[in-house]
């Protein structure tokens, strides 16, 4: 067998794989990085490689003393083997700790490998901080940018532009600087033809935002569309997608994020901004060498950089660390908790450095409430955390089975045309109201808001009496005819943003999924809150409100209300908890408001699990099929081992490799007639004693490498993985070792091994693969996907849903 036909058909999987994924050219990124460099590279590069002695004429030798480029790195779309990088760095460490006694300059090397890890969270806190202030300054300006522009500088939006004018407090909103396009094309603002041109100007920037940000994914970063977070999870249970959380990707993600949050789109840049977050660790954690080199070292960054993406999302460097833990990491040891505080602490900090919003605040809905909250308030709490439970559940499965149809029929073949239709759709139906047409940030921030004697919003018309009002507090009054008109545009809001956010969700632009269901929480919050208001006034002598809310007191806050529908809709689109009410309480800033939020985020967690067990994050993961093993779910069903191990009854018998018979000829024959990502080795076919397990990638590497670097290797030397080889006769070609890629330790289970705590190994130690024994003879091999497919069975799912679509 020539090298040429055996190094095409090494390539067959994996090319097979990214098939699969229908994402073409989407492996950019890093691509020829040194720790992971591609096959036909190393081939190329190994007559750079010092073999050492390589060229002697002795009939064996280990041919592995020095590792070669490229052996213990993962093929893309591969799981990596979390025992064994674990083993690695700390062979790595304990080498460095030794050599640290022997000088100075070791000794140093000692304390720069150990600071490295805190030098990294550094530059990824400075480099996410500085990307998030750039994307909220952008993305302020562009959404402002379709009503108008401001004549002193376009670069100004209509908040920053209108600082230095001289008009009243009332009419801060109508300074000369600012004109609309109605304005500046016809020379006034006022009449039906004023109205359709501005509304005409809305949808056509909407527009154009809207099919620049999906061309520009398209053509450029396929990877950077969605939110990024069920990618994110699988990527750090230990799956590889190259090219995901690289260079290209977060380029053109930190752009058309901007584009696709300026379009009016019902979506949120929350989500991406962890992905954005991700790519940047990823990029900088190529400056190490022990990042770099180490898939699993390099996911402990990763957990760290999600963190300070949450952080700079909203505000919240606490929040942020808990999010890493609950909803994304899969690994996350008490080294990567601190790691991950100093990350978000430093992100937190370079936002607020740069000061985005003008406010000295992180995030544009910041709020602060003065009233306490009464016992009897509890009650709408929790029907507005059943309510966020109901629509959670009902979003999730609506959104899945419209993006399964997108997978499924001609519709996934024209993204383009999705994003115009949706983003026309939602334009023409956004400008008519008002709360529509202001960005989601901005309308969150307007029901957050607890009014106040200055407040001109129509949310705040109440009828007003000044002889009771005391200081700042407002008493609870009469609702006014703008509060009337606020409550039916937010409830229209309400059902476009609940139906609109389906479709918008999973189109191939960067799309967050925090922004839109903290809305359409807030939004009934805020209905209830103003419903409850009216209630206690017109009805301060009825027994409930007798006791704490007198008439002219200020005991209802709406803006409170809102903030607790927030929480519950967007706990029970992703079933976040404990990281959810902690993110809260950062916005607010108030200790007392903790009981509402767990009260409503326990309440929709519990209703949308009695509905459906999967967050929206998870049941994308199904959706696309990605290997992820998932933790929080409990495997309850007895089946052993044996049941599910390959191969089974009828099967053709289990791919091996003996550890001292088989030449490099009938090696390559195996390994280029069968897609196996490994391999057993065994003492012989007839004996079946387990010797250890070889990767498919390592013998590839160091067969090609050996042929080229070591003379005497033919197709019928023969390989050897033992220490002592038996003897050959003088005339034999020389042998070749590969002892050092063998790992003599592979995981294994009996046959009769419960599959729960087969499960269990695989989720707690993140195995790739387990050999199954009996007596000690090889039986079968279950690999990660095996498990997988074994528990969508148990659970009446298709099996054969878990790919890599």
């Amino acid at each position: 067998m020539d090298q040429k036909g055996y190094r095409r058909g090494s390539f067959q999987s994996a090319t097979s794989d990214e098939d699969m994924l229908e994402i073409a050219g989407a492996s950019v990124d890093f691509s020829m990085a040194d720790d992971d460099p591609p096959l036909d590279r190393e081939m190329r590069g190994f007559s750079s490689y010092n073999g050492g002695g390589m060229n002697g004429t002795s009939t064996m030798m280990d041919f592995l003393e020095e590792p070669l480029p490229g052996v213990g790195t993962y093929e893309d779309f591969n799981t990596i083997d979390w025992v064994r990088e674990k083993s690695r760095d700390r062979d790595r460490h304990r080498e460095i700790t030794n050599r640290s006694k022997e000088s100075t300059w070791a000794l140093l090397h000692s304390v720069s490998d150990a600071f490295s890890g805190w030098l990294l969270m550094l530059l990824i806190g400075l480099l996410a901080g500085s990307l998030a202030g750039l994307i909220d300054i952008s993305a302020h300006w562009m959404t402002d940018l379709k009503e108008g522009v401001c004549l002193a500088g376009f670069w100004f939006n209509h908040e920053h532009c209108c600082w230095k004018s001289n008009t009243t407090f009332t009419d801060r909103d109508k300074c000369p600087e600012w004109k609309s396009w109605s304005q500046l094309i016809l020379g006034h603002g006022e009449g039906a033809f004023a109205y359709i041109l501005n509304y005409l100007m809305y949808v056509i920037w909407a527009l154009m935002f809207s099919l620049l940000a999906v061309l520009l994914v398209k053509s450029f970063a396929p990877y950077a569309c969605g939110s990024g977070i069920p990618e994110i999870k699988t990527i750090l249970s230990g799956f590889i997608i190259r090219g995901y959380l690289g260079k290209w990707t977060l380029v053109i993600k930190t752009i058309t994020l901007v584009l696709a949050v300026s379009s009016g789109l019902s979506l949120g840049k929350e989500g991406p901004l962890v992905h954005v977050a991700c790519c940047c660790g990823n990029i900088l954690c190529h400056l190490f060498t022990k990042y770099r080199k180490n898939e699993a070292k390099r996911r402990e960054v990763l957990s760290a950089a999600a963190a300070a993406g949450v952080s700079v999302a909203f505000g919240a460097p606490i929040g942020g660390v808990l999010f890493s833990l609950e909803e994304v990491s899969y690994y996350f040891p008490l080294k990567t908790l601190w790691r991950s505080f100093f990350a978000a602490l430093v992100a937190a900090f370079t936002l607020r450095s740069i000061n985005p919003f003008g406010n000295s605040r992180l995030v544009l809905f910041y709020v602060e409430f003065h009233m306490p909250w009464h016992l009897l308030e509890l009650v709408p709490f929790i029907l507005l955390g059943i309510f966020g439970g109901l629509w959670g559940a009902f979003f999730i499965r609506s959104n899945i089975a419209w993006c399964r149809r997108r997978k499924t029929t001609r519709l996934g073949k024209y993204p383009v045309l999705e994003v115009f239709v949706v983003t026309a759709i939602t334009a023409i139906l956004a400008f008519p109201n008002e709360y529509t047409r202001m960005s989601t940030s901005e309308l969150i921030s307007e029901l957050f808001n607890d009014c106040g004697i200055l407040d001109s919003s129509k949310l705040c018309e109440y009828v007003n009496d000044f002889n009771s009002t005391k200081g700042d507090d407002l008493p609870d009054r009469a609702a006014g005819p703008g509060v009337y008109t606020a409550m039916w545009q937010l409830a229209l809001a309400l059902i476009m943003k609940v139906f609109i956010t389906i479709f918008t969700f999973g189109m191939k632009v960067p799309s967050g999924l925090f922004i839109p269901s903290m809305a359409v929480g807030a939004i009934a919050g805020r209905l209830l809150g103003v419903a409850v208001e009216q209630l206690a006034f017109y009805h301060h002598d009825w027994a409930i409100f007798s006791g704490w809310c007198s008439q002219g007191a200020d005991c209802i806050t709406p803006g409170l209300y809102a903030m607790v529908g927030a929480a519950a809709c967007l706990g029970g689109v992703t079933r976040m908890t404990v990281s959810l009410v902690v993110i809260m309480f950062e916005l607010t800033g108030g200790l007392e408001y903790i009981v509402p939020l767990m009260a409503a985020a326990m309440t929709s967690k519990w209703v949308a699990d009695a509905i459906g067990r999967e967050g929206i994050y998870d049941a994308h993961i199904r959706l696309n099929g990605y290997p992820f093993l998932e933790a929080k779910e409990e495997f309850s069903h007895k089946t052993r081992a044996m049941d599910v191990m390959r191969p089974r009854k009828n099967d053709p018998p289990l791919t091996v490799i003996t550890q001292d018979t088989m030449t490099v000829e009938d090696v390559e024959t195996i390994v280029t007639s069968t897609t196996y990502s490994g391999y057993p080795v065994v003492v012989s076919r007839a004996s079946q004693r387990l010797v250890g397990f070889v990767l498919r990638r390592d013998l590839i590497i160091s067969i090609e490498n050996a042929r080229k670097k070591q003379d005497g290797i033919v197709s019928t030397s023969v390989i050897c993985f033992t220490d002592y080889c038996p003897p050959l006769p003088p005339s034999s070609p020389s042998v070749l070792k590969l002892r050092s890629i063998l790992d003599l330790s592979p995981f294994t289970v009996t046959d009769e091994t419960p599959m729960e705590i087969v499960v269990d190994i695989f989720r707690k130690l993140g195995l790739r693969q387990c050999l199954v024994t009996h007596n000690g003879k090889l039986l079968g091999i279950i690999t990660k996907k095996d498990v997988l497919k074994h528990i969508a069975q148990m659970a009446n799912q298709d099996p054969d849903s878990i790919l890599f679509n």
